[in-house]
C-alpha cells in the first residue's frame, strides 16, 4: 500500500505543478482535512476548492522533490519552491507535506512551509 499512497503523492504534486486544482482533489476523500501550519485549517473537498480556486491565474509555485518516503497510511515529501509574490517577485521556500491515506484517498495534509533564502544554481548543485 505505502508504494501505491506514494505514486498517489507522485500524481498530486504533478497536478500542483500544473495548477490542477481538479488534479489534486480526484486523490481526495470527501471530507479531507488540510492543515497548513500557521494558517486556518480547511475542511472538505468544496472549502479547498473555493480556495485553490481563489488563486487561479497566479503561476503555479515551482518546486523539487528532495525525499518521498511512506510507511502504512503516510507519506511524507520535502524539497524547496519558489513562488511569485503579489508583485511578482520570487520567493524561495522550503516545504514538508504529510500526508495521510484511508481506502487510496488522501484524508489528512498536513504542510510546513518556511520561507529561506533563495539558492543559488552551485548551491542547488552541490545538494543534489
Amino acid at each position: 500500500m505505502s508504494e501505491k499512497n506514494k505514486e498517489v503523492v507522485e500524481k498530486v504534486n504533478a497536478a500542483f505543478a500544473e495548477g490542477s486544482v481538479e488534479g489534486f482533489l480526484t486523490h481526495c476523500s470527501e471530507d479531507i482535512v488540510w492543515t497548513m501550519i500557521g494558517e486556518e485549517k480547511r475542511s472538505g473537498k468544496k472549502v479547498i476548492r473555493d480556495w485553490m480556486s481563489s488563486m487561479e491565474g497566479q503561476e503555479p509555485p515551482k518546486f523539487t522533490v528532495d525525499n518521498l518516503l511512506a510507511d502504512g497510511d503516510l507519506v511524507v515529501a520535502n524539497g524547496d519552491m519558489t513562488m511569485k509574490d503579489k508583485d511578482g517577485k520570487i520567493e524561495p521556500y522550503s516545504y514538508c507535506d504529510i500526508y495521510r491515506f484511508s481506502d487510496a484517498n488522501i484524508t489528512e495534509l498536513t504542510s510546513y512551509v518556511v520561507k529561506t533564502q533563495l539558492k543559488t544554481e552551485g548551491e542547488r548543485t552541490a545538494a543534489a
